[in-house]
């Protein structure tokens, strides 16, 4: 079973994980059946560690890594590799853990970015 683990910074405040968390809302009711968590880098959880692990228990045997940030940088490259390979190393070849590029990266949210800026000159 696939599972899909958003991934996103964290923060000290709590509001800045509302849009993540309203993002998480909207795909639960979307796809029910698919198992989903978010997880956070810093300061909030719960970690990329221990949402795996929950994804895990709930039977996935393939889970996509959905960076929630707007472009490759020094934490998808660096800090996202060392945590991934510690889930391989726990779970073993029962786990398939895909990597995907940050949302920022897709096209449909480059154009959802354009169409926001556009907005106030409307």
């Amino acid at each position: 079973m696939d599972g899909l683990l958003l991934f996103a910074h964290g923060a000290r405040d709590p509001a800045w994980a509302r849009p993540f968390e309203a993002v998480a809302a909207r795909l639960r009711q979307t796809r029910p059946q698919t198992p989903l968590a978010l997880s956070f880098l810093e300061f909030m959880t719960p970690n990329l560690s221990d949402a795996a692990d929950d994804l895990v228990r709930q039977g996935c045997t393939r889970v996509h890594v959905l960076p929630l940030f707007l472009g490759t940088g020094g934490h998808v490259r660096r800090d996202i590799p060392p945590l991934l390979e510690s889930l391989r190393e726990r779970h073993g070849a029962a786990v398939d853990w895909v990597l995907h590029p940050p949302l920022g990266e897709h096209e449909a949210v480059l154009q959802a970015m354009c169409d926001a800026c556009l907005e106030p000159l409307a």
